[in-house]
């Protein structure tokens, strides 16, 4: 059991009976107290994504959780469950549709770098890459030229995801998106 000290960013604790993602840590040391650090720390909670915002004194014992990672790739979807199939051993792991309601805008059947979560042996969520590859369902028509300009137009990706484009992009193309920021990078 690592002190509250010891805890890294991007580490899964233990905390009230829930697994969370340490995502930043802020440390302070209060004026005229006999004692250690403060160490404030965001975290998300692994299964719901909900934030929770918690401070520790450096002395705190704090647990590590049990927080498996595993490459895997999309299967199939049936009705609310989507199954992903492990790259390495061929588990299949079923996630339902509102655990990773947000993820599901950013994978198609040839998406790259997708990883499962695993929490004691049983998948609660999906980690994505940061950047994928989705084709353009629909759009306004490209104009001649229209790389020379800033101006931006909206694309629907065959995903349901919306982002902002180029004009001289049109319908079909294959474009590359941040997944983090939801921002058009360039053609794949």
């Amino acid at each position: 059991m690592p002190k509250a000290s010891e805890i890294k960013k991007n580490s899964a604790v233990e905390y009230e009976g829930r697994a969370y993602f340490v995502k930043d840590i802020e440390r302070s040391v209060p004026q005229g107290r006999a004692g250690g650090s403060l160490y404030r720390m965001r975290m998300y909670d692994v299964v719901t994504g909900s934030k929770l915002d918690e401070t520790f004194k450096d002395s705190d014992m704090l647990n590590l959780a049990d927080l498996v990672r595993r490459p895997a790739s999309f299967s199939y979807s049936d009705g609310d469950e989507f199954v992903f199939m492990d790259s390495e051993d061929f588990t299949q792991y079923s996630l339902n549709r509102e655990a990773i309601a947000d993820e599901l805008l950013f994978i198609s059947e040839d998406t790259q770098g997708l990883m499962v979560i695993l929490v004691s042996d049983v998948p609660v969520a999906l980690a994505l890459p940061p950047t994928v590859d989705l084709e353009i369902e629909e759009t306004d028509p490209s104009v001649k030229g229209g790389s020379a300009t800033a101006r931006t137009k909206p694309a629907k990706l065959t995903t349901g995801l919306v982002v902002q484009v180029p004009e001289h992009i049109s319908t079909g193309d294959r474009i590359r998106i941040n997944v983090e920021e939801r921002k058009f990078l360039g053609r794949a």
